[in-house]
């Protein structure tokens, strides 16, 4: 795998986060275990702890942990990987992202936020339904997101409905963050239903998830998506997003897109009824 260049990388952030990781192991077979349930052993403070992968909540209140478990143990380069590739499309066609107001959804600790800013973006605003999460930003990379909102994208409030309009977000960004229940099919659609018309859409999904026989959804609304012209899919690579726990490789799919039009209501309850 070719790995695109990146001005920052993990490793600059972790040198600035005072990590409380001692050691981390993983077991030496998988015993059938699906990706949202691997999990490691992490000594912090000189006690051993079992820490699940997908248990978000808990990785991100210790510092460094995210860093260290993913990107150095696990070998992710999609935050960087996904940014590059929306780069290079948008330079393509003529545009630049330093015109880009982004929404970035499913944003965590704020990994893409800071890879997004390295590209220049006019701003960032980051959305994610786990408290932890925003936490974690503000402790390690407090000066990534114009704003940070915590909020269930499926159930939004009107204030933060309101809140993400007025951004006026041309461009979406979710970076492994779907197809595991994080952010469903609605999330998802309602996310691009929030940004504006025409406008860019980037995000991965583990290849799997995009089969026909998949029963996640996306599979299913993306296919629609284009069908119906909501969007233009103009890239879509494979590539290697991690290593499993046990070392094998995770191959996901990146996709770069454009919105062409409005969401339909209609489209929005048909996913609110699955």
């Amino acid at each position: 795998m070719q790995e695109l260049a990146t001005d920052i990388t993990w490793k600059n952030r972790l040198e600035q986060i005072e990590t409380e990781v001692e050691d981390i192991r993983f077991p030496d077979v998988d015993d059938g275990v699906d990706q949202d349930e691997e999990w490691c052993e992490v000594v912090i403070d000189g006690k051993r702890r079992r820490i699940r992968f997908h248990n978000y909540s808990e990785v991100f209140r210790v510092p460094g942990l995210y860093e260290e478990l993913f990107y150095e143990q696990l070998k992710c380069c999609s935050p960087s990987y996904i940014s590059n590739l929306l780069e290079s499309v948008v330079r393509e066609y003529g545009e630049s992202p330093e015109e880009f107001r982004v929404l970035d959804v499913g944003a965590g600790n704020g990994m893409v936020g800071d890879e997004l800013q390295q590209l220049g973006v006019q701003s960032v605003v980051g959305v994610d339904i786990i408290p932890a999460a925003k936490e974690a930003t503000n402790r390690d990379r407090p000066d990534v997101y114009d704003s940070y909102r915590v909020t269930d994208l499926t159930d939004l409030s009107e204030t933060d409905e309101e809140h993400l309009r007025r951004v006026n977000a041309n461009c979406l960004t979710t970076v492994a963050a779907l197809g595991f229940g994080d952010i469903p099919p609605l999330a998802f659609a309602k996310a691009l239903d929030l940004i504006a018309t025409p406008g860019w859409l980037a995000f991965n999904l583990k290849e799997s998830f995009l089969r026909e026989q998949d029963d996640s959804g996306f599979s299913r609304l993306i296919r629609r998506l284009n069908r119906e012209g909501y969007i233009q899919t103009l890239c879509y690579r494979r590539y290697q997003h991690r290593v499993s726990m046990t070392g094998q490789p995770l191959y996901y799919v990146a996709v770069v897109a454009r919105k062409l039009r409005d969401l339909s209501n209609e489209l929005l309850e048909s996913l609110r009824d699955e």
